[in-house]
């Protein structure tokens, strides 16, 4: 199981970007929930977003209202849409993914992918 991260770049304060996570070797329907985590330089991993197969969601509390996340099952990606940055949205962010089904019981992470805002 592969989960690759793209789309963080540099941004000035208010832009957007958008996050991609797409999985490989473990189909859609074997997913419970994806989600977006971020760490900081000298900061503990915080979890952004997730997102559950049936399409509920959750966000901290400092990215509601500018963050949406999303999942598309039929490509197997899901998507951080990030509007209205701010310089302290800086960071590695980083997907994963719990297993269902016969993959229950597991947790997939891919690569972080960097995201800077400048002020």
């Amino acid at each position: 199981v592969q989960l690759q991260a793209s789309g963080g770049g540099l941004v000035q304060a208010g832009g957007s970007l958008r996050l991609s996570c797409a999985a490989s070797g473990i189909p859609s329907t074997s997913i419970y929930s994806m989600g977006w985590y971020r760490q900081a330089p000298g900061k503990q991993r915080e979890l952004v977003a997730r997102i559950l197969s049936g399409g509920g969601t959750n966000y901290l509390d400092s990215v509601k209202d500018r963050f949406t996340i999303s999942r598309d099952s039929v490509k197997n990606t899901m998507y951080l849409q990030m509007d209205s940055l701010k310089p302290e949205d800086t960071a590695v962010y980083y997907c994963d993914a719990e297993g269902s089904r016969s993959f229950r019981g597991r947790q997939y992470w891919g690569q972080g992918t960097q995201v800077t805002v400048s002020s």
